[in-house]
């Protein structure tokens, strides 16, 4: 039997690149990696406040979250808990009570390719949970798992260490490498997007930006 993966952790993404990237629109920093990123299915249940942070990747066998017990013993202040479930919508893997040890542990959010339960909690607190689907069966505690490899999901490859971005329309996850010029490419989409509203308003737009939404 293969013994489960506890790889090391990798470095954080910079604090100012975070705060940086939460407040930047996941469609505008899709269209900038060439719209192919992007986990599919995968939706937010939380109040909608954005996300970012490191991703510190757990994958786990359909159903079971003991490793994601385990996980949250080894998390840092910004991480967000990138989670393959195998896309399993049959039992919950995290709830109310795990979502307050991570907020308390300052986990930055929780991205899962699979389900949650207690849901109504959820949705009225800020902290960040995305996830395919909401069933109130509780989880399998038996293992295994690995922890910081690379995961998919909802066909999106996650790699530890990577920036994971979250909003309202859901998820995208980087290479940090990329990540000052990607926000340099984003802001100049923002403001070139402005000036199209503001033409719109005026009612002097022309359509120049056709095929770009």
């Amino acid at each position: 039997m293969n013994q489960p993966l506890r790889n090391p952790l990798p470095a954080p993404v910079s604090p100012d690149l975070i705060e940086a990237f939460r407040a930047l629109a996941t469609a505008n920093i899709s269209d900038n990696l060439e719209r192919q990123p992007g986990a599919v299915g995968l939706r937010p249940f939380h109040d909608g406040t954005p996300m970012a942070g490191t991703a510190f990747t757990v994958r786990t066998r359909a159903g079971d979250n003991k490793v994601i017990h385990e996980a949250l013993d080894l998390v840092r202040p910004g991480d967000v808990l990138v989670v393959d479930g195998d896309g399993d919508m049959s039992r919950a893997l995290i709830g109310e009570i795990m979502c307050a040890i991570a907020k308390k542990r300052g986990v930055a959010g929780f991205v899962l390719d699979g389900a949650i339960r207690d849901v109504d909690a959820i949705a009225r607190a800020p902290f960040p949970v995305f996830a395919r689907a909401v069933i109130h069966r509780g989880p399998y505690k038996n293992g295994p798992g690995d922890i910081n490899v690379p995961v998919a999901v909802g066909g999106m490859v996650v790699r530890p260490g990577d920036m994971v971005v979250g909003d309202g329309d859901g998820v995208v996850a980087f290479d940090p490498a990329m990540a000052t010029d990607l926000l340099a490419a984003v802001r100049a989409q923002e403001r070139k997007e402005a000036e199209i509203l503001r033409a719109i308003e005026e009612g002097t737009y022309t359509g120049a930006y056709a095929g770009k939404n």
